[in-house]
């Protein structure tokens, strides 16, 4: 199965934090990991405000390693249709498309998907 991870499943497993070793699951496995571009833009900003661009480059590079998925027409209007069914808001109404597009699981760790289905959401702070 295809699996995307959101991007707070990515800042939680760059900064060893408490649910890292969950997100580290489907990172083992490239050749089913799907990257949108909208959660490299995201990881890259935190890292780089967080620490400085040559750790956010790195950060990118680990993430280049699955396959890297495009904003196309086809997702930017399934994202609109889903930002108004779940009142999210449009990074993670992209993500999600993306991972309808694709037939993929989302894994994070953002409330803002709890319930929703075709996610595996988990709670911050869980150790595992």
């Amino acid at each position: 199965m295809k699996l995307i991870i959101d991007s707070s499943g990515w800042l939680e497993f760059f900064a060893d934090g408490p649910n890292a070793n969950i997100f580290s699951i489907p990172l083992s496995d490239a050749s089913q990991l799907l990257v949108p571009v909208i959660t490299m833009y995201e990881v890259f900003k935190v890292v780089m405000r967080q620490r400085n661009e040559d750790d956010a480059f790195q950060a990118i590079a680990l993430m280049r390693q699955g396959t890297i998925i495009e904003l196309s027409e086809a997702i930017a209007l399934e994202a609109a249709k889903l930002s108004l069914m779940y009142k999210t808001p449009m990074a993670d109404s992209i993500i999600l498309a993306t991972a309808h597009q694709y037939n993929a699981e989302l894994w994070t760790q953002d409330v803002d998907f709890k319930n929703i289905p075709g996610v595996k959401y988990i709670p911050k702070g869980i150790i595992n």
